[in-house]
């Protein structure tokens, strides 16, 4: 595989087109792991705001699982900005391997940086990120900002691997930096009025009242971790972290798992756009 296969995340179909519904699967070449993807356009009058990656790529005898939900506001140029840039940035860093941890923390910084940067082009919208990466189908590395959500099935049990970024609970943060949150009856909290999430990708308008910095957590993949579940919002606001890992079980093949968890959703009445990777570790 060529350095641009390996690094343009966006370069194949796997990867996570921009589409208003659809799916896909894949499995890795090196192990049992399968992953399946469903995607479900909302019931608001834009288009849809929601992008991902999902694949497996190989990098210095390494293969590595990549897979990321990117949950745009105001427009989808962030997110598909991410889509193509995030994960790639994080692979670039020369101490992934030895430092994964802080790789991701610095290329989380420098993508958004360069989001800001280039606002005129990328527009005033913002987005979350939630991304995984699997290494050899062993190590596990997960992080997070905004409120898209990354949750594990350890012997059945959901765990949540992700920090929701809510302004209710960083609100002495946006109020050190000179911010407020607004508490509408009817309405959820939202930094200054405008947002409801703490920390975002872009959003140039309010970023001196908003972090962009990761919450990262690593699980080392062993038997009695058999399911992850990345998701935006619309899944989470209304489906708890049990209910989606218990219908996920349920289903061997993790497409058809992705899929039933989006229709669910939408049964449930979600309107959000509802993105969701099912990654199925062995079985």
């Amino acid at each position: 595989m060529d350095r641009l296969c390996c690094f343009d995340l966006s370069c194949s179909e796997s990867a996570g087109l921009n589409l208003s519904t659809g799916s896909g699967k894949g499995r890795g070449n090196q192990g049992p792991v399968k992953y399946g993807f469903s995607l479900i356009k909302g019931k608001a009058n834009h288009p849809m705001e929601d992008y991902h990656v999902a694949k497996f790529v190989n990098i210095k005898g390494k293969e590595l699982g990549l897979f990321a939900i990117y949950d745009g506001h105001l427009g989808e140029s962030v997110p598909a900005y991410l889509q193509k840039n995030l994960l790639s940035n994080i692979l670039k860093e020369e101490e992934f391997f030895i430092d994964p941890n802080k790789s991701i923390q610095k290329a989380y910084e420098q993508t958004d940086k360069a989001i800001l940067s280039n606002s005129s082009d990328l527009g005033r919208g913002g987005s979350t990120a939630v991304t995984a990466i699997l290494i050899n189908g062993q190590k596990l590395w997960v992080a997070n900002v905004g409120d898209s959500r990354a949750v594990i099935s350890k012997s059945g049990k959901a765990i949540q691997m992700t920090t929701d970024h809510e302004p209710s609970t960083e609100r002495g943060s946006i109020e050190n930096k000179g911010g407020f949150v607004s508490n509408m009856p009817g309405d959820v909290p939202r930094v200054n009025g405008q947002l409801a999430v703490s920390r975002a990708f872009g959003d140039k308008s309010l970023k001196s009242h908003l972090r962009s910095d990761p919450d990262i957590k690593n699980a080392e993949i062993n038997t009695n971790i058999d399911i992850l579940i990345l998701a935006s919002d619309g899944l989470w606001k209304v489906m708890s972290n049990q209910e989606a890992v218990d219908i996920a079980r349920k289903i061997k093949d993790p497409q058809k798992a992705a899929k039933q968890l989006t229709i669910e959703a939408v049964n449930r009445g979600s309107k959000d756009d509802i993105s969701c990777i099912v990654i199925r570790f062995r079985g």
